[in-house]
């Protein structure tokens, strides 16, 4: 089957790359003219585990190429795939502009019937609007689906090759006899396409994304009664997850939620809500919660320090707003070191795949130091701040920390390490939820 994807931006990607994958001819279409070359030539633009590897194999076996010409993209397209970015405004809803655009260029250069698809996360009623574009000069028959994507950065490849279900918002059965042989060999094992009108499955993204986000964001309500009460939020979620009813995921306490998806699809859905007068009070709650979790530790190392962090050097473990992605879209760690950067601390920074987004995010600054490993962020720091809970950070050399930092004090944003034995190695600990261990600053222990 021939494809044309419109967007090379990270569903895009993932779309044409696993689609080649599965034997089919794909055209990626980008304005973005540097980047397509470079992607012509075999350099990825983004990080995620295991892509590489489809990708150069499809790019020389000639199933995946691209170009910035839309009219050479699409030419023999069954389907086209928009995958185009969704920004939100400033009043948070998403910003079509671009959908619409490449809808209205469409029209005239439809040649055959072809399946137009909305794979941007879009607001309910898009499907109509990118109709009524394509309507406007379309000389042929067409149809437009929305099929949403479900992939989480760092195992995108596993989740679309290996879908939990595929969701396809379309009344047409013409349409639906395309995408039953599309997605055919995705779901071998039985996993369900699901059809379903195109404003449910629009809205199905929004609800699935702001679902997961509520969850996370009651767990951390529930870590900060903890640290009240004095209960062990980590002990809670054993005792909840356990349930089937809730279920074991996305229940770890922590620094907020960051990225492209969450934070932009529940402020789009709350928006949603506003333009049809409906109150949506949790997803408020939501956004309002998560927005100061981002900073919950900052208040805690502030008072650590007697509020002068004047000349005070901060390691910091992780940028990426999760780990095995190179994305800080969102990313907590930004905002907590601007905070700390505006109360005259200075910086040194790893993370694994994210540091040069974050050098592109913050620009050039003296007071930020990028290390080339995670110990080397720790010399002459007066404490360490965990942000991003990359695995290589869960078990570390902790006397060689101790050897390495001016005092041992760790802030965890991730909850990685174990309360009693960070007692017992002797570190000052705060982490979220959790009993902290305090101990006042001694410079001079220092080896």
């Amino acid at each position: 089957m021939k494809i044309a994807v419109v967007g090379t931006g990270y569903v895009g990607l993932v779309t044409g790359t696993c689609f080649a994958e599965t034997g089919n001819q794909v055209f990626c279409v980008d304005i973005d003219a540097a980047k397509v070359e470079k992607l012509n030539q075999g350099v990825m633009p983004i990080y995620e585990p295991g892509l590489d590897v489809l990708f150069h194999r499809n790019v020389a076996e000639e199933r995946l190429r691209f170009t910035t010409n839309l009219s050479e993209g699409i030419q023999g397209a069954t389907i086209i795939f928009l995958a185009l970015p969704t920004p939100p405004g400033e009043d948070g809803s998403a910003d079509l502009k671009y959908v619409l655009k490449v809808a209205n260029d469409l029209g005239p250069l439809l040649a055959e019937y072809t399946v137009v698809i909305d794979k941007s996360t879009v607001p309910v009623g898009t499907a109509e609007k990118v109709r009524a574009c394509i309507a406007q000069n379309a000389k042929v028959e067409f149809d437009v689906v929305s099929n949403p994507e479900f992939l989480r950065e760092g195992v995108a490849v596993e989740d679309f090759m290996k879908p939990d279900r595929v969701v396809i918002g379309t009344e047409s059965e013409r349409a639906k006899g395309v995408l039953n042989k599309l997605y055919a060999p995705l779901v071998r094992q039985g996993n369900p396409i699901i059809f379903m009108d195109e404003r449910s499955a629009e809205m199905t993204k929004y609800a699935a994304n702001a679902f997961l986000a509520t969850k996370i964001t009651f767990m951390n309500e529930i870590a900060n009664l903890c640290e009240k009460v004095g209960a062990n939020v980590d002990a809670i979620r054993q005792g909840i997850g356990s349930d089937s009813r809730i279920g074991k995921r996305f229940l770890f306490a922590g620094i907020g939620y960051g990225g492209s998806c969450f934070p932009k699809d529940v402020q789009a859905l709350a928006r949603t809500s506003s333009d049809h007068e409906y109150d949506f009070k949790i997803l408020r709650s939501v956004m309002e919660v998560n927005q100061s979790q981002k900073t919950k530790l900052l208040p805690h190392i502030k008072e650590y320090f007697d509020y002068d962090l004047r000349g005070k050097t901060i390691a910091i473990w992780g940028l990426s707003f999760k780990p095995y992605t190179d994305d800080v879209r969102e990313a907590p760690a930004l905002e907590n070191i601007q905070a700390l950067l505006a109360e005259g601390a200075h910086i040194r920074a790893y993370d694994p795949e994210a540091m040069d987004n974050v050098r592109k995010t913050l620009g050039d600054h003296a007071d930020v130091l990028f290390t080339h490993s995670s110990y080397d962020a720790l010399k002459n720091a007066d404490a360490l701040v965990i942000m991003t809970e990359w695995p290589l950070f869960r078990t570390p050399d902790f006397d060689k920390m101790s050897t390495l930092l001016k005092d041992k004090v760790i802030f965890d944003g991730r909850n990685l390490f174990d309360v009693d034995q960070m007692e017992e190695l002797g570190y000052t600990y705060i982490s979220i939820g959790r009993r902290a261990i305090i101990r006042k600053p001694h410079s001079d222990n220092h080896a």
